[in-house]
């Protein structure tokens, strides 16, 4: 059984920076595809950004290039986002998820992602 644990949320004010981390479980953490979603209230899951197993390749929604940067640590089994230049519109709850196997590009689609983190709430004030 894979868990995902997220962790580093919080209150920040608007320009500020956050760190999440997501702590998984299980062998072969480096086959798989990382990806970060966020959900607002009353909104559907939108796709952050993903990594590829080997972290070579990565993949940004419009709404945070240039602001967030994804990375993974193969060795502790734990991927990061670094969130900078924080604005109000990125408050959500933020997941963590890995990608199905089989799946050999990074999806922005939630379906082809198999196991979620309960999530951490990233709160920006203006």
């Amino acid at each position: 059984q894979v868990q995902l644990v997220e962790s580093g949320g919080g209150l920040v004010q608007a320009g500020g920076s956050l760190r999440l981390s997501c702590a998984a479980s299980g062998r072969t953490f480096s086959s798989y595809t990382m990806g970060w979603f966020r959900r607002a209230p009353g909104k559907e899951p939108e796709f952050v950004t993903g990594i590829s197993g080997s972290g070579g390749s990565m993949r940004y929604a419009d709404s945070v290039k240039g602001r967030f940067t994804i990375s993974r640590d193969n060795a502790k089994k734990t991927v990061y986002l670094q969130m900078n230049s924080l604005k109000p519109e990125d408050t959500a709850t933020y997941y963590c998820a890995r990608g199905r196997a089989g799946i050999l590009f990074i999806s922005t689609l939630p379906r082809d992602y198999d196991y979620w983190g309960q999530g951490t709430l990233v709160t920006v004030s203006s």
